[in-house]
């Protein structure tokens, strides 16, 4: 008896593919191993904000133009968000690590994928009013340029009334309007808070630990990758926290399973921080 032969992938399994395997081969950004429904759901994205009917479309555009390229790099990579997004997260931020990192002389931090900046200037508010302006170094990276180029400019996307909101629910101790600068058409959060923040390029794909930190801060990332990506990035993320140190995730991210979560201890019980024991 003959075998029947294999049934065909879809085109557009087929089409998804080649489509990711063109975009690493041609560019060296890597999602092959992304969660695949969270893949799906930002290229469709890409696909109506490109105006294209077909990936093989998509996978035409991102190849032969610059810009296309960065706009998919940027819109499968980057989280959107807003200044202090989950104000209780921020709230037990101040409660919990603040208190302990203020304990230390100079206090190095990391916000991995750190998107547009928005959890990257909620933070150094957050320094500011524990009264360690000068006291802290914030390492801002992301792998997509297009997020590193919008997160220097540090505007506000949302309305003032929303961050105001979230600001208060979060702890905050004064009016935010002191954090606006009065220049540029666009509302902009005041140049003194880039002082102490360093913007660069990292990729928790392929990239390795550059430093030894207190806190590091990298939600919504891991939630993306496959889970030998995760466990990849884990193992990157550990080696970069000092013993000590603080590791705060997403809300559906966790250290369960991770290479070395029998290193840390919960901190919180409604958020996802924990402390590194050994």
């Amino acid at each position: 008896m003959i075998a029947p032969l294999p049934t065909a992938a879809p085109v557009t399994e087929i089409e998804l593919q080649l489509l990711l395997e063109a975009v690493y081969r041609y560019s060296g950004y890597d999602f092959r191993d992304y969660a695949p429904g969270y893949v799906r759901r930002r290229i469709a994205e890409r696909m109506r904000a490109e105006n294209v009917s077909t990936i093989s479309g998509l996978q035409e555009r991102v190849l032969h133009d610059g810009e296309a390229l960065d706009r998919f790099v940027f819109g499968l990579s980057c989280r959107a968000t807003d200044l202090f997004e989950d104000p209780l997260f921020f709230l037990e931020l101040r409660n919990s690590v603040m208190p302990m990192l203020r304990t230390f002389p100079m206090v190095r931090v990391w916000v991995a994928g750190c998107g547009r900046g928005e959890d990257v200037y909620s933070l150094a508010i957050l320094f500011r009013e524990a009264g360690m302006a000068k006291r802290y170094r914030i390492y801002a990276t992301d792998v997509s340029a297009t997020a590193l180029v919008a997160a220097k400019q540090g505007l506000v996307r949302d309305t003032f009334e929303g961050v105001a909101r979230r600001y208060l629910e979060s702890g905050g101790l004064f009016n935010f309007v002191e954090y606006l600068s009065p220049d540029g058409p666009a509302p902009c959060l005041e140049a003194s808070l880039r002082e102490n923040i360093v913007f660069s390029g990292h990729n928790l794909v392929c990239d390795g630990s550059f430093n030894e930190f207190h806190l590091i801060i990298s939600r919504g990332v891991l939630a993306r990758f496959s889970k030998s990506l995760a466990f990849r990035a884990h193992r990157v993320l550990f080696e970069s926290l000092m013993r000590g140190g603080y590791l705060a995730l997403g809300p559906s991210e966790s250290v369960r399973f991770s290479p070395h979560q029998r290193c840390f201890e919960r901190v919180s019980e409604a958020e996802q921080i924990y402390r590194r024991i050994r």
